[in-house]
């Protein structure tokens, strides 16, 4: 018989918590990456930003997914060629402008907030980006930012601004009109320039 007192104890002690959702843990290890970087963004510079930033983005995100996305139904008139090869300029563009946007630390941090499960089995991880002196007089309010995961292992498909402006519609909408210009070579010739701009090269 377990002596009573041992079941009194037991009954008092906290519960142990719960276990982090796999979509929530791939968000937070791409969070700590970028803080990471931010720190050191001075002496790692801009390429050493992008170098350090494409692992942890290729690990985190499915970029190729997200190039298909954002393309929407042309996608499948590309030949295998362009779909690589946009999928390439895509991808590059995209570490680039992180690596250009994120270029210091000013006391940054990220709070996860919820997971939600959505009815095709997607994982909507919600997360703020907190700024110095947010809620205080003067002070910038914190940035929601939603995650859209996919797969198993779970990767970010889309990222919703504000918790409401999906990033990969607001893509969509551009190349929708690059594609009407000069279909699959336009997108990966926009892609291109904006990288290289990011670069300075």
């Amino acid at each position: 018989m377990i002596p009573r007192r041992l079941l009194i104890l037991t009954a008092l002690a906290p519960l142990p918590a719960a276990a982090q959702s796999p979509g929530a843990e791939v968000v937070e290890r791409f969070h700590a990456a970028l803080i990471a970087v931010m720190r050191d963004a001075q002496r790692l510079g801009l390429r050493g930003r992008f170098d350090r930033l494409a692992p942890i983005m290729a690990q985190s995100f499915d970029l190729a997914a997200m190039a298909r996305i954002a393309v929407g139904p042309p996608w499948t008139g590309f030949s295998p060629g362009d779909q690589a090869a946009l999928t390439e300029a895509f991808t590059r563009w995209s570490i680039a402008t992180y690596a250009a946007r994120f270029d210091g630390f000013s006391g940054e941090s990220f709070t996860t907030l919820a997971t939600q499960t959505q009815p095709n089995g997607d994982a909507l991880v919600r997360t703020t980006l907190n700024r110095p002196g947010a809620n205080q007089s003067g002070g910038q309010e914190p940035v929601v930012l939603s995650y859209l995961l996919r797969g198993n292992p779970p990767r970010i498909v889309d990222i919703y601004l504000t918790g409401t402006i999906s990033e990969l519609a607001s893509r969509r909408a551009e190349f929708t009109a690059l594609i009407r210009e000069g279909g699959a070579a336009r997108v990966i010739q926009e892609l291109q320039g904006r990288t290289a701009r990011l670069m300075g090269s």
